[in-house]
């Protein structure tokens, strides 16, 4: 009988050894899912690197706090918003460039990056660039993707692998800062005034997003404009004395944001479930643009890396001016945000309200 409770106690002891496991670091095994990348320099992750362009982050300083402390491609100093997803999900290695060699064998089955710095919604933004990976060609590449993952483990595979990926989509910004407003007069500010430009974008935006729903993919954040008009190459454009965000891009990213959101709100309708999520990460950056210190940094005007105004204009190259202390900034260079300001995004897209989140944020989605 002692022996008997002997046993009896240790099972138990075990049992709740166990549980303790599982709360503290998660299943011991479970089932990756894919994930798919689309859109623009704040999620590439070194697609341009196998591009004649000029829209390229393949050299010093970029990638100082990368894990290998070498630039990758990415626009940061470290980890970019598809790393930090990544890591929250559970995949192995973030998807790597579609145009990388080493997307091959078991590794396609993570997913792929499809995004390429300086793109847009519109076929003409970002043409200062010439060789880019536009949206049409990303979607293109996606239906290849499938194809290669068939011939791997068959089509019924790689459709359940594709039906239950998450999928991000980062798109938009390019067609204001590099295209609408890139120089005054541009061509599209002659062609259409603002509010009728925007809805030009909502619409070109809707037909991608339902060419990838008919894609089979089932979860897909879309994030909104973001804070325009306060990125540090718009302070320096815009020769700000007191660091005030161009009002006329707020404007933009604000009429933007409000369609885009409806447009969504429009399309799960249609659908008839919730495939689309709007991340606003306007409002999500708005915090911490408008009270740095209490989030941890020193400065959301100057720019880690660059020079002149605010170190926003031009590159950020090895003779930039360089923060010792990139924690410190909210951005990296003149337009993208830090590793640092990367995680809080990440953590409202992961967990945040419906405040940031509509209908829901990733996790919820997760766990359908």
């Amino acid at each position: 009988m002692a022996v008997s409770n002997s046993k009896s106690a240790s099972l138990a002891i075990a049992s709740v050894s166990l549980f303790m496991v599982l709360v503290m670091f998660g299943p011991i095994a479970v089932e990756a899912r894919a994930f798919f990348v689309f859109g623009d320099s704040l999620v590439d992750s070194g697609n341009n690197n196998y591009l004649v362009t000029t829209a390229r982050a393949d050299s010093p300083p970029y990638g100082i706090d990368f894990p290998t402390r070498r630039p990758t491609g990415r626009f940061s100093n470290g980890l970019n918003i598809p790393d930090l997803i990544s890591e929250a999900i559970g995949i192995e290695e973030p998807p790597l460039p579609y145009l990388s060699p080493e997307l091959r064998g078991r590794r396609i089955l993570n997913g792929a990056n499809f995004a390429s710095a300086g793109i847009g919604i519109l076929n003409d933004t970002g043409f200062q660039f010439i060789n880019i990976i536009r949206m049409y060609q990303q979607l293109d590449y996606f239906q290849q993707y499938q194809q290669r993952v068939s011939r791997l483990i068959g089509k019924p595979q790689t459709q359940r692998l594709v039906s239950q990926s998450v999928v991000l989509v980062t798109v938009g910004g390019n067609d204001f800062v590099n295209n609408y407003f890139l120089v005054p007069y541009s061509a599209r500010s002659r062609q259409y005034a603002l509010p009728d430009y925007v809805r030009l974008l909502i619409s070109e935006f809707k037909k991608i997003l339902t060419r990838l729903s008919s894609l089979g993919v089932s979860r897909v954040i879309v994030t909104g404009a973001g804070p325009l008009g306060c990125a540090p190459a718009e302070l320096a454009r815009s020769s700000s004395s007191n660091g005030r965000c161009s009002a006329e891009l707020e404007r933009a990213a604000s009429l933007y944001d409000t369609q885009l959101l409806q447009m969504i709100t429009e399309l799960n309708r249609k659908i008839g479930k919730n495939v689309f999520i709007a991340a606003n990460t306007n409002q999500m950056q708005n915090d911490f643009l408008t009270t740095p210190r209490r989030y941890g940094f020193i400065t959301s005007k100057v720019a880690c890396c660059g020079q002149g105004p605010y170190n926003g204009m031009g590159l950020c190259t090895i003779i930039s001016n360089l923060c010792p202390d990139r924690d410190s900034y909210v951005f990296w260079d003149a337009f993208h945000p830090t590793e640092k300001a990367n995680r809080m995004i990440v953590r409202h897209i992961l967990t945040g309200t419906t405040k940031y989140m509509n209908p829901m944020n990733l996790s919820s989605a997760l766990a359908l």
